[in-house]
């Protein structure tokens, strides 16, 4: 059985604009926390967040996408936010994240999904879309890709993992503060170090860097290639909605709309912002989806 430590709940009173209603599963031994908000016989929008972040990032983004009508889920991934976290970064790979996130789907047996997801969330997302394509109906992606170990890696991308790998100090408010154009409050800080109130609970964000598939010959790879062999036949509606501020997935946006059917024709947008541009544009980036949602429901 894998060993894991449990973030006290304490640690989470009193976080500013999260006021969700609590949800948990059994994944594998482990329980993952969801939000889980709007009308529950609406189609669902599973918004996937990244490291070092968790569902908090998306707590602009879920009143409005529910307030429209749609049902939003917004999973913690094992390892952050209120989810349990594997005490070793040995307990975490590409695969096991693949199937926690897939456990929760089957469990609450989503159909219809639109999958919303940034960095971490589109590896995982964009997987489990192609490798499950019965259940999704439209994908929006932000500052995301599905790297094979075949692309050029970003001198960005190869600074933030040997950081996140031979840093001693690894400060989780201030790394999503970085990678935004906003200036965060004191208590914004403390919800995202909220997860992590020390080193130890720390093992699943040290993990990520060293997941990604950089080279060919990544446990990952084949996978990720063969997902990429269903996206480029996908027809169902693929959005980018990357920002202007991002210099680890620049231009992943023009990418994925030539290579991608799904993306031609839809009004694919630039918002404004850093990496994480859910703190700094995301109403505008539930507005998009809204609007996306809106064109499938009633095409013209």
């Amino acid at each position: 059985m894998t060993a894991y430590i449990r973030t006290p709940e304490s640690r989470f009173n009193r976080l500013p604009n999260y006021h969700f209603d609590t949800n948990y599963l059994d994944v594998g031994g482990l329980r993952m926390h969801y939000v889980d908000e709007g009308p529950a016989d609406s189609d669902p929008i599973l918004m996937l967040h990244g490291e070092p972040s968790w569902s908090y990032l998306y707590r602009y983004m879920i009143p409005v996408c529910a307030a429209a009508g749609h049902r939003v889920i917004a999973p913690d991934l094992i390892g952050f936010g209120k989810s349990d976290k594997p005490l070793n970064v040995s307990d975490y790979s590409y695969q096991t994240h693949i199937d926690w996130l897939l456990s929760l789907i089957e469990q609450l047996d989503l159909k219809n999904i639109t999958l919303v997801c940034q960095d971490w969330g589109s590896l995982l997302g964009l997987r489990l879309a192609a490798e499950h394509e019965h259940r999704f109906k439209a994908i929006v992606i932000g500052n995301g890709m599905l790297p094979t170990g075949e692309e050029k890696i970003p001198s960005a991308f190869k600074l933030w993992k040997a950081f996140a790998l031979n840093s001693p100090w690894f400060p989780i408010a201030r790394i999503v503060e970085f990678g935004s154009f906003k200036s965060f409050s004191k208590d914004e800080r403390r919800a995202y170090d909220a997860p992590f109130p020390s080193k130890k609970y720390k093992a699943g964000t040290r993990a990520f860097p060293a997941l990604v598939p950089t080279t060919p010959d990544n446990p990952a790879s084949a996978a990720n290639k063969s997902a990429w062999k269903t996206l480029e036949k996908w027809q169902k509606p693929f959005l980018t909605a990357f920002s202007n501020g991002d210099p680890i997935t620049k231009g992943g946006d023009a990418y994925m709309q030539k290579k991608i059917p799904g993306a031609k024709g839809l009004n694919h947008v630039t918002l404004k912002g850093g990496h994480f541009l859910q703190e700094d544009s995301g109403t505008e980036f539930a507005a998009v989806i809204n609007d996306l949602l809106e064109t499938i429901k009633s095409p013209t």
